[in-house]
């Protein structure tokens, strides 16, 4: 079940009207919902339902006796119980078909050819976020930041609530427990914030994504067959696209999440107005890049190394188990380690007090610039199918080969050129608020204009979302 189908739209609905009249009977309302999320989740997964009931039973357990014993070494193996089986899912399920691949590849050049590899396991949409959320759960209980929840329904409701269940934003138990149970309240601004949240959410992705996505898609996957100005157009449109897709997938689960009564924390914050690379990932998948940095990279050590290239290790290596956590194949370890060594760099080379500063707008400019095209660039290794298209990409796009260019590739600059412009100016100017302050005549304009590129734009068969993959 996807955002952008009506099927979606039909079942949000009804949920919406039950858990509205149900507001006066917390409890039932609280099981309502985790039956609403176990349904959502079982239409895109069938049995795979399993391994998330699995993964909520095993942490709630663990984490219960975790909170119980007082003696660290019981605690720690409550916790290496809880890590193993959520990351023993994850690989199983995730990573088995790529080891695999990888040994068959390694053993076929010595002359063997093992008939193992090819289990063909299908990856069952959403795991790695959740993972996430019910391992970041028993860790702060571990680490006695939040107390463990003697109520199982309440973790199961963190873990599976279905706005956020296939791809995030990953929570925070610390955030998301103080409102479950809570009596659920609405008021105009928040009524009419979430519902520009879903219509922009869904221009986003139905509009601007899928009709960025042919581009891209003719870009890497007919490398020099179409021109070398049509794959450098491709290649922007894949940037945009992937924003496009995940931040509309974002905006649509926030906007639902709001209607429900419940706040999930944000996304996105304008990535590609980023002055640095550092900067993008405080931008960029936010509940990730935290997540990465208060479960992982304080758990190597963080900035607390003797020596500087300790360090530099940490976050290499962090944002090499971050590009395998998209998944599994080489190029998005690739794609880890080259932003791992460009966050190394800029740490390297930066100035003590940057940060303080101030700095010139040409400055600001040339920055934001830079750092769009290489992260651009990057995403070249992230998209790619292979690095053999890499390579001729990166050839037809170093030389001049001839091909075709469209009225629709022309429409599409000026659409990315707009998008890429408006980020940093919305930086000073609050567009969002201003335009939500408009009296409702005229937000009516837009918002027809909206549901009517919507109708233009959908197609008989949905796109299904980019990070549904990982």
């Amino acid at each position: 079940m996807l955002f952008n189908t009506l099927e979606y739209f039909l079942f949000f609905v009804f949920v919406l009207a039950v858990s509205w009249l149900t507001s006066g009977w917390a409890r039932f309302r609280t099981w309502f919902l985790i039956a609403a999320s176990l349904y959502f989740y079982t239409s895109n997964n069938s049995w795979q339902v399993l391994l998330l009931i699995t993964t909520t039973t095993v942490d709630y357990f663990a984490s219960l006796a975790m909170s119980r014993s007082k003696d660290e070494r019981f605690r720690k193996l409550m916790l290496i119980l809880s890590v193993t089986s959520n990351l023993g899912m994850l690989t199983y399920f995730k990573y088995y078909n790529f080891f695999g691949q990888s040994v068959a590849s390694f053993a076929g050049m010595l002359g063997w050819r093992p008939d193992w590899v090819d289990a063909n396991i299908l990856l069952p949409v959403g795991i790695s976020f959740y993972t996430f959320e019910a391992l970041s759960y028993t860790i702060d209980v571990y680490r006695r930041k939040i107390p463990a929840e003697r109520d199982y329904a309440r973790l199961a409701f963190l873990v599976s609530f279905f706005p956020h269940l296939i791809a995030g934003p990953i929570v925070r138990a610390a955030d998301f427990f103080p409102q479950i149970g809570r009596p659920p309240s609405m008021t105009v601004k928040n009524l009419e914030l979430a519902v520009y949240l879903i219509a922009i959410g869904l221009f986003k992705k139905i509009v601007l994504a899928d009709g960025l996505a042919p581009l891209a898609d003719d870009a890497f996957t007919k490398p020099g067959e179409i021109g070398t100005i049509a794959t450098w157009i491709g290649v922007y449109a894949f940037a945009f696209q992937i924003y496009f897709d995940f931040s509309g997938y974002t905006d649509i689960a926030l906007g639902s999440a709001k209607l429900l009564g419940y706040e999930l924390p944000p996304n996105f914050n304008r990535p590609y107005a980023a002055t640095s690379i550092t900067d993008f990932w405080r931008r960029w998948h936010m509940s990730l890049s935290t997540w990465l940095r208060d479960y992982l990279y304080i758990s190597l050590g963080g900035n607390r190394m003797k020596t500087r290239w300790g360090v530099y290790r940490n976050l290499i290596l962090t944002m090499v188990l971050g590009g395998l956590w998209h998944g599994a194949a080489w190029h998005f370890v690739i794609w880890g380690f080259l932003h791992g060594v460009w966050l190394s760099l800029e740490r390297a080379f930066a100035r003590p007090d940057a940060d303080n500063r101030p700095r010139s707008k040409l400055a600001v400019a040339v920055q934001t610039i830079l750092v769009f095209h290489g992260v651009s660039a990057l995403w070249m290794i992230f998209r790619a199918p292979s690095m053999t298209d890499l390579y001729t990409m990166t050839l037809v796009m170093t030389s001049f080969v001839p091909g075709n260019v469209s009225i629709g590739m022309a429409v599409a600059c000026g659409v990315m050129a707009w998008s890429w412009a408006v980020q940093p100016l919305t930086e000073r100017i609050d567009l969002k608020d201003r335009f939500l302050a408009l009296p409702v005549p005229v937000k009516a304009i837009p918002y027809f204009a909206a549901i009517a590129l919507v109708m233009m734009f959908s197609s008989e068969t949905p796109k299904s979302f980019i990070y549904f993959q990982f």
